[in-house]
């Protein structure tokens, strides 16, 4: 199986699970989906020099969530890799940039995302600058567009199923975290 269709299970502290005989407790992305096992996740979100957020459309035929907006791009580090090199390779995979990122927190949650599927990740949550406009990827994002914290507050209290559930479940941390000067 192809390294880049597997996910890492954690436990609920986001520690790796391991098999009894020591080797990485990995599934198939889907096969994790299907049964709702927790495991590790990236999103990150890249803010301009006027404080506007990046969002990405998913392209509409993602596996799930498709054609809904998101944060600027979100993925599960293959195994091996660490969650800021995993952030780090999607921004270039999915938007066609680069920007230098830092972890500002890990959450856990948990979402019906239909077909049969469920995200339940825990989720490093990277912050990042920068004002260059993607060149994003038609295979990952249908659309994209820079936001302010009041339009996105906006667009999730009128229209919440425009949005993916784990944008909305860490939108208010990441924007604190923004306030305060992490990046």
């Amino acid at each position: 199986m192809a390294k880049k269709n597997l996910v890492v299970l954690v436990d609920e502290r986001g520690h790796n699970l391991y098999h009894r005989n020591g080797r990485l407790y990995t599934m198939e992305k889907m096969e994790a989906h299907r049964r709702g096992l927790l495991h590790r996740a990236v999103s990150v979100f890249i803010f301009n020099d006027r404080n506007q957020i990046l969002l990405q459309k998913r392209a509409s035929d993602k596996y799930h969530s498709a054609g809904k907006w998101s944060n600027t791009c979100c993925t599960h580090p293959l195994p091996g890799e660490t969650p800021l090199a995993a952030a780090q390779r999607r921004l270039i995979e999915e938007m066609g940039m680069v920007a230098t990122v830092t972890e500002a927190f890990t959450f856990s949650y948990q979402a019906d995302t239909g077909n049969g599927l469920t995200e339940k990740e825990f989720d490093h949550v990277f912050v990042g600058c920068s004002s260059q406009n993607p060149n994003p990827n038609p295979n990952e994002v249908s659309d994209w567009k820079w936001v302010t914290k009041d339009e996105l507050e906006q667009g999730l209290m009128t229209s919440p199923d425009d949005y993916t559930p784990w944008l909305a479940k860490c939108f208010a941390r990441v924007t604190e975290c923004r306030v305060k000067g992490r990046r």
